[in-house]
């Protein structure tokens, strides 16, 4: 009953974003005066996972894990539900924010949840149904369509409303999972804790500070690869492009099956280095087909994400768990979190979006050969320095 519980919890929570975070900047595109606001919507993910550590520091001291998912659906959903009864793009703005405040750090409560129910290496199991749960949300959006009777669901406001039901089941789903008490309810309390900060005394451990720097750095290609393919795609020639991103996520169902295998028979640092062999591998068979319109070289790239992201994100999010205290538990998800999902994801625009602009040629199109020839060698250069300075502390697994 454990088992199915968890993994429920994890299609619920990797569900209940992407109905309507990925639809959203269309549906602003359709708003008056929405193009001016474009950039604000698309960075608002990154900025919502700097509250992680704090939020998670409430699971770690003062109040039970699942309870805390609890509240932090049931806020979304209210934020979500007030967000379909406005069009005013000031207003919007703030209501998602916030939204995504309260649901960014649940990917790190369900992690911890997870990992204390079960096992750091048997976490890809479970993280593998939030996977599924993001691709049925494609799936859930073409039938919202059907029962609605409306022809673009993803332009219309419903998408907030199925977000708030979703997140409203996921409130009061949390309250039925394994109770998960706080492990440092009675530690002393400090003003890094009632920050937050206190999981950034984890780079005091060698070995996880080398990991969190390495998780950092991988996002500068990776998180450039979420942004902008799609782009690159619509600029080959290619139709249905979620369709054809979403190839990635379905690779990434399989293969997370098979990272604890993976970590058995080789070990944290062979498995977290070989992450970023496939990181670089994925360059170069862009490159290629960028290089002479080699369409195979495209779906490479793309069916690489599985090992991609279970290689470097899931496994750093398994090592974490097993060394970080369990009193800190939620608060180190959290950090991991917002290594590559928020500042991550900041420092990739930074670094990329410079190089993507200054490649755009007079046609309009992009030379894409230049941005994925120094993702390639950013990739390659990650490859060596996991390979020489993540040394992991011990083997248990």
């Amino acid at each position: 009953m454990t088992k199915a519980k968890l993994s429920l919890m994890m299609f619920l929570q990797y569900m209940m974003l992407p109905v309507w975070l990925l639809p959203l900047l269309p549906y602003i595109n359709t708003l008056d005066g929405g193009t001016d606001w474009m950039f604000a919507f698309g960075i608002l993910t990154g900025v919502g996972t700097f509250a992680s550590p704090f939020v998670c520091m409430f699971a770690d001291r003062f109040f039970n894990s699942e309870r805390v998912l609890a509240a932090c659906n049931l806020v979304t959903a209210v934020l979500l539900g007030a967000a379909y009864f406005t069009a005013s793009l000031p207003v919007l703005f703030v209501l998602l924010l916030a939204a995504l405040v309260a649901y960014m750090p649940t990917w790190s409560v369900t992690s911890a949840i997870a990992m204390e129910h079960s096992s750091p290496v048997s976490f890809p199991r479970y993280r593998t149904l939030g996977s599924i749960g993001w691709v049925v949300s494609g799936v859930f959006s073409v039938a919202a369509a059907k029962w609605f009777g409306v022809g673009d669901f993803d332009l219309s406001r419903r998408i907030f409303a199925v977000g708030a039901a979703l997140s409203a089941v996921g409130a009061v789903f949390a309250l039925c999972l394994p109770k998960t008490a706080p492990k440092a309810k009675d530690c002393p309390l400090s003003v890094a804790d009632v920050l937050g900060l206190k999981a950034f005394s984890l780079f005091r451990d060698p070995s996880l500070a080398a990991l969190c720097t390495l998780l950092f750095l991988a996002m500068i290609p990776f998180q450039w690869y979420m942004v902008y393919n799609p782009v690159y795609l619509a600029e080959s020639g290619f139709r249905y492009i979620t369709m054809t991103q979403n190839v990635g996520q379905v690779a990434e169902i399989v293969f997370l099956l098979l990272i604890p295998l993976a970590v058995r028979r080789f070990g944290y640092r062979a498995a977290f280095a070989s992450g970023f062999v496939f990181l670089a591998l994925r360059y170069a068979l862009f490159f290629a087909a960028a290089k002479s319109g080699w369409e195979a070289g495209v779906f490479g790239g793309i069916l690489s994400h599985g090992f991609i992201f279970g290689l470097v994100v899931v496994v750093g999010q398994m090592y974490v768990g097993e060394r970080a205290p369990q009193e800190l538990r939620n608060q180190a998800q959290g950090l991991a979190i917002l290594l590559t999902s928020g500042l991550g994801l900041f420092v990739s625009n930074a670094v990329m979006h410079p190089i993507v602009a200054a490649s755009v040629r007079a046609d309009g199109h992009h030379d894409w050969t230049v941005p994925f020839a120094v993702a390639f060698v950013v990739s390659v250069l990650l490859a060596v320095a996991a390979a020489l300075f993540f040394r992991p502390k011990r083997r248990e697994i």
